[in-house]
């Protein structure tokens, strides 16, 4: 290895655990054990992290365009030598970063980490990255950096994020919670707090009384809006 590379690689190393994001999002318990999927953020567009810098809208685009979910690492705590899985999916939508991971089931790591995701005790998401220097705004005043465009090399699940609202958003295996459904139909329904909660009481008071409860997001989407209608007649 030359020494120019072994140079790129410890800038890097330093970066990534140095600038490691994070972004809050539930995770919304829903596939088979077999799997170890999970979906959830690893960037919110627009929120402030710990470090002061602020992700925005696009950011992700180019490097996910170019290089495809498999390229991006998914580990654990920033640790290079704990690859965890796989990301089959990675997008931005309006609201961040979106990201469908499968956990490495016949490792010990991969089975641990699953669980603890099953627990809500490892819910945190965090993204390693080189950042563009064409690609950055600084305000001077406010103290902030905007990042507008990053080359997003890995995400690791960890115990405490740098953005506190970069989270797991789903982990297959376990039903939703009151507080899950109260989170998912204020982001999706744009319910407000208070009827985000009566509705998400109600959500699963039915879905308790079903034998089984299959997650059917088209239906629960046309029930969100019908919601709606009623709590803001």
């Amino acid at each position: 290895m030359s020494d120019e590379n072994q140079v790129d690689i410890e800038e890097y190393i330093a970066e990534a655990e140095h600038k490691s994001e994070t972004l809050d999002v539930a995770f919304e318990y829903k596939a088979d054990e077999e799997e170890g999927t999970f979906s959830g953020y690893g960037s919110i567009f627009g929120n402030k992290d710990l470090g002061n810098d602020i992700v925005v809208e696009g950011a992700f685009a180019k490097s996910i365009g170019r290089k495809g979910a498999k390229a991006v690492k998914l580990l654990y705590q920033h640790r290079q030598d704990e690859p965890i899985g796989v990301f089959d999916e990675i997008t931005e939508d309006r609201r961040g970063l979106k990201v469908k991971g499968r956990l490495a089931m016949g490792t010990q790591r991969g089975r641990e980490v699953y669980e603890l995701m099953k627990m809500g005790a490892l819910d945190g998401l965090s993204i390693g990255y080189r950042v563009d220097p064409k690609g950055v705004d600084y305000d001077e005043k406010g103290k902030r950096r905007y990042l507008k465009s990053v080359d997003l090399m890995e995400i690791s699940a960890v115990t405490f994020p740098m953005n506190p609202r970069a989270r797991v958003q789903a982990v297959k295996g376990t039903e939703r919670s009151v507080r899950e459904w109260e989170h998912f139909l204020r982001d999706e329904g744009s319910l407000s707090r208070t009827e985000a909660k009566a509705a998400a009481s109600a959500v699963t008071k039915a879905l308790e009384q079903r034998d089984a409860v299959k997650e059917e997001e088209p239906k629960v989407l046309e029930a969100i809006t019908s919601l709606t209608n009623i709590l803001k007649s």
